[in-house]
């Protein structure tokens, strides 16, 4: 068990039908085991957490891990695969989100708050300027994440930057909190505006299909293809809430640039690792 997390959370190794170990490890969220919450349906977040993965795989992005939904020991649940950071030598969030000295943030890193220190010093929280960070941070924004901590991020040894914890998300009110708000204003990455035209086609395909018109029942979507991840994503959320996916997704693609920070309410998580 993952003792630090919010909702009950298992690091579980997978096995082959008898019973031999594979070498393989996952992440398994039970349903039962999720924490109520004021602005979130209860029993959802599992749903979430695939809708999630399957967004990033329609549009092509390949920043989230595999994750389905499956019964385990506490029933049924997400079950997402297992990253490999160890081997790094760093933890979730290192080397992408940072404190610094206020005025010495360095080249080629982006500051996203200020505040004191400890000891009352002043500092700068800033995450990397890089373009697969800017690529997850266009991602948030589709999928209105609400809950991008610094700790949510990681490199696996390969170098590949990989998000996790996604069961808030998908929200049809506009809820996107994010330590990733250095890009505000600027433009889109081109391969990003690639991106969000092929998923604008897949959940267009989606909506001609009747998807989206009724409340998903169990939460397990059927066998995913790139042709039919708008219907399988869908059949995870809510009515509206697939419909506010779609607008986010035309919106970002009419306006081109990534989101100003609102005004309105806190845009950041908490923590923010």
């Amino acid at each position: 068990m993952l003792t630090d997390a919010s909702n009950l959370t298992a690091r579980v190794l997978y096995t082959t039908a008898d019973g031999q170990p594979t070498g393989r490890r996952g992440l398994y969220k039970p349903i039962r085991g999720e924490a109520p919450l004021r602005d979130f349906p209860e029993g959802t977040l599992g749903r979430r957490e695939v809708a999630a993965f399957l967004v990033s795989e329609a549009g092509g992005w390949g920043l989230i891990p595999r994750t389905i939904m499956s019964e385990g020991p506490l029933g049924p649940g997400s079950v997402q695969r297992w990253i490999d950071w160890e081997p790094t030598g760093r933890g979730p969030g290192d080397g992408l989100l940072e404190i610094f000295p206020a005025g010495a943030v360095p080249s080629g890193w982006l500051a996203v708050v200020h505040g004191e220190g400890a000891e009352g010093q002043p500092v700068a929280v800033a995450h990397q300027d890089a373009p697969d960070l800017a690529s997850l941070a266009v991602l948030d924004v589709v999928l209105n994440n609400a809950d991008r901590k610094g700790a949510h991020l990681v490199r696996d040894a390969e170098g590949h930057l990989w998000g996790f914890d996604h069961g808030l998300t998908l929200h049809a009110e506009d809820k996107l909190r994010t330590v990733l708000w250095g890009w505000a204003g600027q433009p889109l990455p081109a391969d990003d505006v690639e991106r969000l035209q092929t998923l604008r086609d897949s959940l267009s395909r989606a909506h001609a299909d009747g998807a989206g018109t009724a409340a998903p029942a169990d939460g397990h979507a059927p066998p995913t293809t790139a042709d039919s991840a708008g219907t399988a994503i869908s059949a995870l959320i809510s009515p509206w809430e697939f419909q506010a996916l779609s607008d986010r997704v035309d919106e970002l693609l009419t306006e081109a640039i990534f989101p100003a920070l609102p005004t309105e309410r806190y845009a950041l998580p908490w923590p923010l690792w």
